[in-house]
């Protein structure tokens, strides 16, 4: 239970960052390598190396070599781990709506 809280910080750690969820969507519609990615932000290239380890060490994305170019790719799977986590809280707080209403309802 400990590892799997940890990889679960590991994931939304990563998502804090608002250039490293850009770099998830950029990802998710196509691999990119680094240079192209490098060119969307106004940091330099160490920064945008920085932001793919974080999200490698989450296992969100991984690296693929083409010749001499890295090109980063989504790892969805990693996503859907996520997902399900928020997944029981979502259904808790619909849950509560659900109640919400029918009280207002009855007091009407």
């Amino acid at each position: 239970m400990v590892e799997y809280t940890l990889h679960l910080d590991g994931i939304f750690h990563s998502l804090a960052d608002p250039i490293r969820r850009d770099i998830l969507r950029r990802v998710a519609e196509r691999n990119l390598s680094i240079g192209e990615l490098v060119e969307k932000y106004e940091v330099s290239f160490a920064a945008i190396s920085k932001h793919i380890n974080v999200l490698e060490q989450a296992k969100l994305v991984r690296r693929r070599k083409e010749g001499r170019r890295q090109f980063v790719v989504l790892q969805p799977a990693t996503l859907k781990e996520a997902d399900a986590y928020l997944e029981q809280y979502r259904r808790m707080w619909e849950s509560r709506y659900d109640k919400l209403e029918k009280l207002l309802e009855e007091g009407e």
